[in-house]
């Protein structure tokens, strides 16, 4: 076998213009570690010289072409830019495909880096089209970052075995068990805000008793699950987004990905599960501690005895009302567990990119959550519930 020229073992690129398209060709060994030609000055003698600005860049190998690595990435990279610059289309049609798909994201990496700042568009209905626009992009992730889980979910359905049950367990334990003291300090305290709040106005008309059913409701059908969620959101959602966002800054998602795995079935879904699961039972768990709130400020201030307060709840709280809260609770949950993962596995790939991330992670659960609320408050309405 004889030993390569010259001319194979190096790099070359020729450029050549024909009417309004620039011919490109590359060919030889590109290696980083040896010189490669500049995109500038390999054009300078087609296009340089005249001033003149193609309509079209054409890029193909030549027959020689024998090897390449991140040295060619990086020249075909060179070639976008100065096309997106001089207005020209680039057609890298010819190129092998990872090689069109490193110099895009090389690309589009480049420019995201060295994008000016956005300037706010000073007219009103600019501004109102570009948030509109800006919230249905986000709305459209949402929608696909909620699919995929759907998807995911089917797979495991079918093959449970493949399912990360161990993490999963481990999640229930850190925003099941370990969230118990903050959740039940906050519903205790609800309870009591609610019950001085409601006995400014019974006790004007003489009916004390009454607070047990206004506490009771009011605990079972909508705090006991919103404020459940709104702690949740601010200590597990948050936590999700940070552990994602670190992840990704330290490129473990993307090995996921190059080894096959879905990041959603090995890292989204055992958490969702976890507090989809969860977030029910400390919804329950907030219900006593608030109604126990409420007891406790009905004997201390009404002279209200505990029995006739349980009794008297007991005539509004129904199996129906708990079934509301609890239907509400799995709701938010879910929302709460999307919401962390969504922002955790957009993060970028830095420490203040975490940290943004496990905040729009708080902000979009939030707004989910009231949104939620609000559906299914319409939605019990209609049904009678």
């Amino acid at each position: 076998m004889s030993a390569p020229s010259p001319q194979d073992s190096t790099a070359r690129a020729e450029a050549r213009l024909e009417g309004d398209c620039l011919h490109v060709a590359v060919g030889g060994r590109w290696h980083i570690t040896q010189s490669r030609p500049d995109w500038q000055a390999t054009i300078a003698g087609a296009v340089g010289e005249t001033g003149y600005n193609p309509l079209r860049v054409r890029l193909f190998m030549a027959e020689d072409l024998a090897a390449w690595d991140s040295a060619l990435v990086l020249f075909v990279g060179e070639g976008l830019r100065w096309s997106r610059a001089h207005d020209s289309f680039c057609d890298l049609s010819a190129l092998p495909q990872p090689v069109r798909q490193l110099a895009d994201q090389l690309t589009g990496a480049t420019e995201q880096v060295d994008a000016p700042p956005h300037q706010p568009a000073q007219n009103f209905l600019a501004m109102v089209g570009h948030a509109a626009t800006d919230i249905w992009q986000k709305a459209g992730e949402i929608a696909a970052f909620v699919g995929e889980c759907a998807l995911g979910a089917a797979h495991v359905a079918r093959a449970p075995r493949k399912f990360r049950w161990q993490d999963c367990f481990d999640e229930m334990q850190q925003c099941g068990a370990m969230a118990l003291p903050i959740v039940g300090l906050i519903s205790f305290l609800v309870g009591v805000t609610l019950a001085y709040t409601g006995a400014i106005v019974l006790r004007q008309y003489g009916g004390d008793v009454y607070l047990a059913d206004l506490i009771g409701l009011a605990m079972v059908r909508e705090m006991g699950a919103v404020m459940t969620a709104v702690v949740l959101a601010g200590r597990t959602g948050a936590a999700f987004a940070a552990t994602l966002g670190n992840m990704r800054a330290n490129e473990e998602i993307d090995a996921l990905t190059t080894f096959g795995i879905r990041p959603v079935d090995f890292l989204v879904l055992p958490r969702v599960v976890a507090l989809g699961l969860m977030t029910p039972l400390l919804a329950l768990y907030a219900n006593a501690l608030g109604i126990i709130g409420g007891m406790a400020v009905a004997y201390g201030l009404l002279h209200i005895s505990p029995s006739a307060y349980w009794n008297e709840m007991l005539q509004i709280v129904t199996q129906r009302a708990v079934n509301v809260g609890l239907i509400k609770a799995t709701a938010f949950g879910l929302i709460v567990g999307l919401s962390g993962c969504l922002r955790g596995l957009e993060a970028e790939r830095s420490a203040a990119g975490v940290g943004r991330a496990a905040t729009s992670a708080v902000v979009t659960a939030l707004l989910l959550l009231i949104i939620a609320d609000a559906f299914f408050a319409v939605l019990f309405n209609a049904l009678g519930w």
